[in-house]
């Protein structure tokens, strides 16, 4: 992550949007890697997106490793408000 700041975003696309009831699961994709990363808790009053839209990511290491997790992951919108957060 050197050269990577917290204030950073990376343009990702919506790939799937699955309705879990009081959540959404959302799977997107990072354009320029085709990395994808799974949020699995967001609210449904702050999403109202469909596959094929655009939103962004952001990065941000961990103070403390968990296991074998390194970053925490953030999905914004274009307006820079966090919509979910999970780690990787």
């Amino acid at each position: 992550m050197e050269g990577i700041s917290e204030s950073d975003r990376f343009e990702c696309r919506v790939i799937t949007v699955i309705n879990k009831g009081d959540w959404y699961g959302v799977t997107v994709e990072e354009i320029a890697s085709g990395g994808r990363v799974y949020f699995g808790r967001t609210k449904p009053e702050l999403f109202n997106y469909e596959p094929g839209d655009i939103l962004y990511i952001g990065v941000k290491a961990l103070t403390i490793e968990l296991e074998d997790r390194t970053m925490e992951v953030s999905l914004y919108d274009a307006d820079d408000n966090k919509l979910d957060w999970t780690i990787i």
